[in-house]
């Protein structure tokens, strides 16, 4: 069957988005691919139609069995033959699995890196026809990736031990070296290299200063997304419980999300998430990889994430319907010290930790950009942005910047004054002047920097602070936070050699949209909710989320489309043979009962 014919009849689509056909075919074909699209632009398409079209199974290696599992679900609801091998199958489920493998009864079967590097493992798939061996989420396979898994490493058996076999690897997030390290592993030096723009016009990106966290994240829930499923994310695990309990107390339909969850409980919260409605995970970085539930309308982090990759992944997950979203951060000069605390006790080695201090002062680069945001983003994924993107703070609200060169003098002579052993808040106390207790009892009132910065407010010293330790001219010392001077960074400003811009910090009021899914004007919305209601049953009884039966788009189509008989609905977007036999007559006799035909 040809790549087309399996998109119309299977996934009821029409026609493949650039680049998806080019990738398939060249899969087809045997040959090997590195593929970075961004999320939610159909990369598993492109890995998913070459194992149906070619002889034998393809073996798709994933990191997390919610993955296996919600991709596995939505491509049986399809008609595909799809299994997954993973540790909450019982003994007589995995024989029964393996056999069908066997036998060339499978089209698709997921597996962790942990078990296919299992000898046994291999030793069954050397004995079965495969198709194609597709590694999911592949900046797992490098150092220099976000989400390093030693894992990944064993990978390089696929080189070795099924040579024949075409390999294809996917992300949604690679830098130039996490590209260079990923080829290298998975022996695809040779291979053509599919590299899509990163950019997600539908995502809003907004970044705040951190001051009363919760008052913030309640003004942004209230006016935006009282309504919507999100994802929050924290940096530590007692606090995704302690935002969970508080934003309950709220109203909201809020769970927590962690590794010190029990399993049962962490499965819990993901599957009322993923399939009712209204749902709000808060989470540490644990959650989400994979996760393909289309109507997110926000990602909201508390704390600063480590990297922009990070960042640009998690974010990611909002949105994947393509109508508009949220992504929403605060943070403070805390987060700064506390990552930049983190990396230096790791236990990591010395050039791995040398590669996650880049990795964060590139993202505090990010969060005091007083340009596009959506331009800095596409950076650092070496991609070329317009200068203005429209749909982002500081092209919503341009950022008023001052010259701080001055500031930024009288700022690094208190830190040098004070021997380097003092934290922001006292240095702010110092520099205004302010006779504490603490200023007293280290005669620090003596000093010549005493109450030489009362042209600026304490905020406003605060912020500097902040803006001088993101652009690492101060650095923290210890675990209590005290700040040192990177002397080489910070001699030319003192010298007089260079002077530096910096953003005075307003609280602004949004005057953008609100970010919500807005209906098209042809659609009747009494419609639209009953075949919302039919979709919530019918998943309900299945125990499948919503979206697996049909996308919104779908609805959307069916709303305004009105198909009279079951062959119309076949012309619908996301409606294959399978979902048109199985759903096609509830959903008719919906719109038949609402037109009053």
């Amino acid at each position: 069957m040809r790549p087309i014919e399996i998109l119309n009849r299977f996934f009821g689509y029409q026609s493949f988005r650039p680049p998806q056909e080019e990738i398939i075919e060249t899969l087809v074909r045997g040959n090997n691919a590195l593929v970075l699209m961004p999320t939610g632009a159909g990369k598993s398409l492109c890995y998913q139609i070459p194992a149906i079209a070619r002889e034998g199974c393809g073996i798709v290696i994933s990191p997390l069995i919610a993955l296996m599992q919600n991709q596995v679900e939505s491509l049986q609801e399809n008609g595909i033959k799809a299994k997954f091998l993973n540790s909450t199958l019982e003994a007589e489920q995995v024989v029964t699995i393996e056999k069908e493998l066997l036998s060339g009864k499978l089209d698709l079967l997921y597996l962790a890196p942990e078990r296919l590097t299992k000898q046994t493992t291999r030793s069954l798939l050397k004995k079965a026809k495969i198709s194609l061996f597709a590694v999911d989420e592949a900046h797992c396979v490098s150092q220099w990736g976000h989400d390093f898994r030693q894992d990944y490493l064993e990978l390089e058996l696929l080189t070795k031990e099924f040579s024949e076999v075409p390999r294809v690897a996917l992300t949604a997030t690679a830098d130039q070296r996490t590209r260079k390290e990923i080829a290298e592993r998975l022996g695809l030096n040779e291979a053509p290299v599919f590299l899509e723009s990163f950019d997600r016009p539908n995502i809003r990106y907004q970044i705040a200063l951190k001051n009363n966290y919760r008052q913030q994240l309640l003004k942004f829930l209230n006016e935006s997304h009282s309504k919507h499923s999100g994802v929050i994310y924290c940096l530590s695990r007692n606090k995704s419980e302690q935002v969970a309990e508080w934003l309950s107390s709220q109203g909201f339909q809020a769970l927590p999300y962690h590794a010190g969850l029990s399993p049962s409980l962490r499965e819990r919260n993901q599957e009322r998430f993923l399939k009712e409605e209204r749902i709000i995970i808060v989470a540490t970085i644990a959650f989400g990889m994979g996760i393909d539930k289309p109507d997110v309308r926000f990602v909201a982090h508390l704390d600063l994430p480590k990297s922009i990759e990070s960042y640009y992944q998690e974010t990611g997950r909002a949105g994947r319907d393509g109508e508009p979203a949220d992504a929403w951060m605060i943070y403070g000069l805390q987060d700064v010290t506390k990552l930049r605390l983190m990396v230096m006790q790791s236990k990591a080695s010395a050039g791995i930790k040398r590669i996650e201090q880049i990795k964060l002062n590139a993202l505090l680069g990010f969060c005091e950009v007083t340009a596009c945001r959506r331009k800095s983003l596409l950076a650092y994924f070496s991609e070329d942005a317009p200068d203005h993107c429209e749909n982002c703070d500081n092209c919503l609200y341009p950022v008023d910047t001052f010259d701080g060169t001055e500031a930024a003098r009288k700022a690094f002579s208190a830190v040098y004054r004070t021997r380097e052993t003092f934290g922001s808040g006292h240095l702010v106390d110092v520099l205004l002047g302010k006779e504490t207790e603490k200023v007293l009892r280290n005669n620090h009132h003596h000093l010549s920097v005493f109450g030489v910065g009362k042209e600026l407010k304490a905020d406003q010293w605060r912020s500097v602070f902040r803006q001088l330790s993101a652009r690492g001219y101060l650095k923290p010392n210890d675990e209590h936070g005290s700040l040192n001077l990177d002397r080489e960074a910070s001699e030319s400003i003192l010298k007089g050699e260079e002077t530096i811009e910096l953003r005075r910090d307003t609280q602004k009021k949004p005057q953008g949209r609100l970010t919500k899914t807005v209906l098209p004007d042809d659609i009747d919305i009494a419609l639209w909710e009953n075949l919302r209601e039919k979709r919530r049953q019918l998943a309900e009884a299945q125990g499948v989320p919503p979206y697996v039966v049909f996308h919104d788009k779908t609805l959307q189509a069916m709303a305004r489309e009105r198909p009279k008989r079951l062959n119309d609905f076949s012309r619908l977007p996301g409606v294959g043979e399978r979902k048109l036999e199985k759903y096609g007559p509830d959903f008719l006799e919906v719109i038949i009962r609402h037109s009053g035909i």
